[in-house]
């Protein structure tokens, strides 16, 4: 047994210092399982989750107005999922019943539900889910964290509003 573990260790290596001469860090990255992230300069490695069924629960109407754990404001039209340990940005693939919705780590928890993952409202919807349900899930890649993640394309561009409901021009 501690000769294939050995086996295996220097296969690994052989494979992950020839990509780096052919390609480079991102087809090294690829060979030994891991992918690079779009967004950032310097690549690094995902952490490997397999798909498996994990319950999944939604939340949103209490916690509107509020700010995630990963500096997002919550508002209706936030598309995300609450991880209690992916980094925030993290990409997430979830499937139920056919649909396949990819969403972006953007709070923590959930917490005291037994469940893995914590969808926001909108997400759910999205998905047809209204209660605790069973869902697949796998990461898929991360992106760099910033306030507007999980923000539709018009939401996160609207223009700040003064109290009296003009435009603040910047």
């Amino acid at each position: 047994m501690m000769r294939k573990a050995r086996w295996y260790r220097v296969v690994l290596l052989v494979v992950t210092v020839c990509a780096l001469a052919a390609g480079g860090a991102s087809t090294a990255l690829a060979a030994t399982g891991g992918t690079v992230s779009p967004g950032n300069a310097r690549a690094r490695a995902l952490p490997r989750v397999r798909p498996k069924g994990a319950i999944a629960t939604w939340f949103g109407p209490g916690f509107y107005g509020q700010h995630t754990a990963c500096g997002q404001l919550l508002t209706p039209a936030t598309v995300g999922v609450a991880h209690r340990t992916l980094p925030c940005g993290t990409l997430v693939s979830v499937r139920y019943r056919g649909r396949r919705l990819t969403l972006p780590v953007i709070d923590r928890g959930p917490y005291g539900s037994g469940a893995e993952w914590d969808l926001t409202s909108e997400a759910a919807r999205a998905l047809g889910i209204a209660e605790t349900v069973r869902v697949s899930a796998r990461v898929v890649g991360s992106v760099r964290n910033r306030a507007t993640l999980g923000m539709p394309p018009q939401v996160a561009a609207a223009p700040a509003l003064d109290r009296t409901g003009g435009a603040v021009s910047g």
